[in-house]
């Protein structure tokens, strides 16, 4: 199998710790793809541009890390990250598509700080600026949740990805004045395949 992948990317980044956590290294091939570039090889791979991208052992192309993270977990028979039981479990379900909603909103803002300066829109920046703090308030009150504690899920993981996202991208560390949060990402940041996945 082939995955492409940009190591800044905290998408990509789930499905490369994924790949570690499930001990898929030899099956999985990890690909530097070019991405945000004029006529790049990679849209010859995956006319979306976006990552990462995933082919099977039958060839067969696959994109978004929700349904990468999903299969590679499952190629064992034994999902330990997407519990079938979690599902329908609704207040496990909140967790994690809120921490999925936070990263995706601290990625507006990194895109948008990419943008030339004269470009960049100020309302967009406060916009997710705002609504980050808001959703770190939230999760202070949350990761003593017994759903956030004990054995890792990908609540955990795209949590602990989008604020360390937040803190290395110029966005700013969000677990700053809260402790609780503060104290379970130090907790998650000592996973190997967070150690071994962290961004340049």
């Amino acid at each position: 199998m082939k995955l492409y992948v940009t190591f800044t990317s905290p998408y990509a980044r789930l499905a490369r710790i994924l790949v570690l956590e499930k001990a898929l290294e030899d099956r999985v091939e990890i690909i530097a793809a070019k991405t945000r570039a004029t006529n790049s090889p990679y849209y010859q791979i995956n006319p979306s541009g976006r990552v990462p991208y995933l082919i099977n052992d039958s060839g067969v192309g696959m994109e978004d890390s929700q349904l990468i993270c999903a299969y590679l977990d499952s190629l064992d028979g034994k999902p330990r990250f997407h519990d079938p039981r979690r599902q329908t479990d609704w207040a496990y379900q909140r967790l994690e598509f809120a921490a999925r909603n936070m990263c995706e909103g601290i990625c507006v803002w990194v895109r948008e700080m990419a943008r030339p300066p004269d470009e960049r829109s100020p309302t967009v920046l406060a916009h997710e600026l705002a609504r980050a703090q808001r959703m770190a308030d939230e999760f202070e009150g949350c990761v003593a949740d017994p759903l956030m504690q004990g054995e890792p899920t990908m609540a955990h993981l795209t949590l602990a990805v989008a604020l360390d996202v937040a803190a290395k991208r110029g966005f700013g560390d969000i677990t700053v004045a809260r402790p609780q949060l503060a104290a379970w990402m130090r907790s998650v940041s000592e996973f190997p395949s967070m150690k071994r996945t962290a961004p340049p």
